[in-house]
């Protein structure tokens, strides 16, 4: 990243371009055609933050005149003629074709050059004003790639996302508590209390100035869940006890003491959950995990303040019906209380199977993540994004740094010589496409020399032909190398994009490319570096894997202290986080057997699946432990934790898993992936705390 940056203030931003394609059919070789390709290119400098333009309609080629260099266009669209000619001459010239017209002549690209590290509101402002130029021209179709229109596009996505989540979110929540509560009164109380959370979440992170990313649609749905999780153990309690007959101040009380105790506790762990996210290296996943633990902290602070205070004020009968409708849940947990005492042996064996299978799937985990992957579905963006990496050269930077030996300056011909050397290695490789270095200028002028023929397009063949292009390089408009040449005239560029074929396969190209150059470049004249957003990107996968066991262990501590400072038995701490590894470990192992690559945004799961999962633990062991203190008894005790607490997390699993499901509502790929495996993954969480728990607790407590 320090390269990163020294590159950028030697050179400029890798990113600071907006692409814009135009097709044409049956070519794009048609003077009118050409003629508004002109006339748009001429628009594009009315628009904010462009500052310079490039398309074919307005390319030149240097050429030689007894009165000095002058040059001619290379579409001489106005005569029918010459751009018959043109035509065949620009087709078999590598500097055009995949930079500035695709292979077959159907598309021609537009290079805008914006300024560099555009912001969203600069981008926005820039793309409605390109909207409002586009809606002048008649084109069979046009297409944009770049900061500034990633930038707009995304801005847009993540507004839909939240509104969506939101809303399906809401319906979900409603319509849960219809089924499990099936009076209004408290499913109005519950609702409120999630509402006023959620209001006070936003307002949270408005006023102080948190900004939303691509996986904000996670914090309403969140909210939702876990304000709605800990209203459901909380209002389970208090019906239980009104319907003992106790009264409504001694039943909120008792309901406080026994489950607003592991309800904080497990908020408090699912806040560390999240927390665990500081370690990564990438901002935005330390703000999702910094946003999230706030909110999660909010959904305790209103279900404890509103809903608890609330009910105490309703009738009972407003709020308990006589007959129960989950008595068909209170039998199938006792089935499986009685199921775990009988098989204990069989269902052991079975998880140390589950574990090996589990193991087996992280072995075949991926890192090969593509942009492709991180793109909404169904929108111009993605169809856009590839239709520029099937025609052109796509959008990943690729940027090598060649710096000069101290013996050495940037025009000696040894230098030059080792740039052309290695751009002429890299148009080797199928993948590298858009290449451009200070050797290309050697190469036009040597063209030039040559009477401007196809074939005299290439480097000078020796020292002494490169001499009698080097005096000409001065007269050269300086615009031409200043991209290529750093300021202190020590360090030169080639600059190049890659198509998007994942991080790992881009990892072989270039781990190839640098034993190449170890072997084939002189580092007593350069020494080569690669760099670029592509390359920070690339590296993210490998941090993405540090930081999740750092995340996770640093987790696992935290939530370790907070079990010994609760239960103050070692034991117990050891029965409550074995089945909180297992979940992490089969969402780990999907990864590897659906071949769904880990990249920066999926390394939220397993934070994600840890904070939720263990809250089930808690709850449970809490229950047992209160029970056990009563009557002395293990199995009548875990009697009844099967009986009130297991329903209740029963039903909070129920609604965590539909509510991640709302994710499958998303057009952003990662929240499908990740609300679809944390769905998933808590299940098998509630499974394994219903089936493992209890055999542990018999053997060991």
């Amino acid at each position: 990243m320090d390269f990163f940056q020294e590159f950028i203030e030697d050179f400029e931003t890798d990113d600071n371009f907006l692409l814009v394609a135009i097709e044409n059919k049956p070519d794009v070789f048609q003077a009118d055609f050409l003629s508004e390709v002109d006339r748009f290119v001429d628009s594009c400098y009315t628009i904010p933050h462009i500052v310079g333009a490039q398309s074919l309609t307005n390319f030149k080629y240097p050429i030689k005149t007894p009165f000095g260099i002058n040059a001619i266009k290379a579409l001489r669209y106005s005569d029918s003629l010459k751009l018959a000619l043109d035509k065949d001459r620009i087709l078999q010239d590598e500097r055009f074709v995949y930079n500035l017209i695709n292979e077959d002549g159907t598309a021609l690209l537009i290079f805008l050059k914006t300024e560099d590290q555009i912001g969203m509101d600069e981008s926005a402002a820039l793309m409605q004003t390109m909207n409002r130029i586009v809606d002048d021209f008649v084109f069979d179709d046009i297409h944009f790639l770049g900061r500034s229109f990633f930038q707009n596009e995304l801005a847009w996505m993540q507004k839909r996302e939240v509104i969506v989540s939101t809303g399906m979110g809401a319906l979900l929540v409603g319509f849960i508590l219809i089924l499990i509560f099936r009076r209004r009164t408290p499913i109005l109380i519950a609702l409120g209390s999630i509402g006023i959370g959620l209001i006070i979440f936003f307002g949270v992170l408005s006023a102080f100035g948190r900004e939303l990313n691509a996986i904000a649609a996670f914090y309403p749905v969140l909210m939702l869940i876990v304000g709605t999780s800990d209203i459901i153990h909380i209002m389970s309690k208090y019906m239980d006890e009104l319907k003992k007959g106790v009264a409504n101040d001694p039943a909120i009380v008792t309901t406080i003491k026994e489950i607003g105790l592991a309800t904080f506790l497990t908020s408090i762990t699912t806040s560390a959950g999240f927390l665990s996210l500081l370690t990564s290296r990438l901002t935005p996943i330390r703000d999702f995990g910094i946003n999230s633990a706030i909110g999660v902290m909010i959904a305790f602070i209103c279900v404890i303040l509103f809903s608890c205070s609330v009910m105490s004020l309703v009738p009972k009968e407003k709020l308990i019906r006589e007959k129960s409708d989950t008595d068909w849940l209170s039998n199938s947990l006792n089935w499986v209380r009685e199921f775990t005492l009988r098989k204990g042996n069989s269902i052991v064996l079975g998880f140390v199977l589950f574990l090996g299978i589990c193991f087996f799937g992280i072995s075949k985990i991926s890192t090969n993540y593509t942009i492709e992957g991180n793109l909404p579905t169904g929108t111009k963006l993605t169809a856009d994004f590839l239709f520029f990496q099937d025609e052109f050269a796509g959008f990943r930077p690729y940027e090598f740094i060649l710096s000069i030996d101290e013996n050495y300056t940037i025009d000696d011909y040894e230098v030059v010589a080792s740039v052309d050397k290695l751009e002429s290695y890299l148009k080797t490789i199928p993948e590298v496409k858009a290449i451009m270095s200070i050797s290309g200028i050697y190469k036009s002028i040597n063209q030039m020399l040559n009477g401007n023929k196809i074939d005299a397009y290439r480097f000078p063949s020796d020292s002494v032909e490169y001499k009698k292009a080097k005096k000409y390089t001065s007269k050269m408009p300086k615009q031409v190398t200043a991209n290529l040449i750093s300021k202190d005239l020590r360090k030169t560029r080639i600059t190049s994009r890659i198509r998007d074929i994942g991080a790992d396969d881009i990892k072989v190209i270039s781990d190839n490319i640098d034993k190449w150059v170890k072997e084939n470049i002189d580092d007593n004249v350069v020494s080569v570096r690669r760099t670029g957003t592509g390359m920070i990107m690339d590296k993210n996968s490998i941090y993405v894997r540090d930081n999740l066991l750092q995340g996770l262990g640093l987790a696992l501590l935290v939530i370790s202290i907070m079990m010994a400072l609760l239960f103050r038995n070692w034991r117990m701490l050891f029965i409550s986080l074995v089945p909180n590894i297992l979940p992490l470990l089969f969402a780990a192992a999907i990864l590897g057997y659906f071949g769904i690559e880990l990249e920066a945004v999926l390394s939220i799961v397993f934070a994600l699946i840890f904070g939720i999962a263990v809250d089930d633990t808690i709850h449970f062991l809490s229950k047992y432990k209160l029970a056990f203190e009563k009557s002395r008894d293990k199995e009548a005790a875990l009697d009844v934790t099967f009986r009130e607490t297991g329903k209740a997390i029963f039903l909070t699993t129920v609604i965590l898993f539909f509510g991640f499901l709302i994710m499958l509502f998303s057009i952003h790929p990662p929240s499908v992936i990740i609300g679809t495996l944390i769905a998933v993954t808590l299940v098998s969480a509630l499974i394994i705390d219903l089936l493992i728990l209890p055999i542990l607790i018999r053997k060991f407590l």
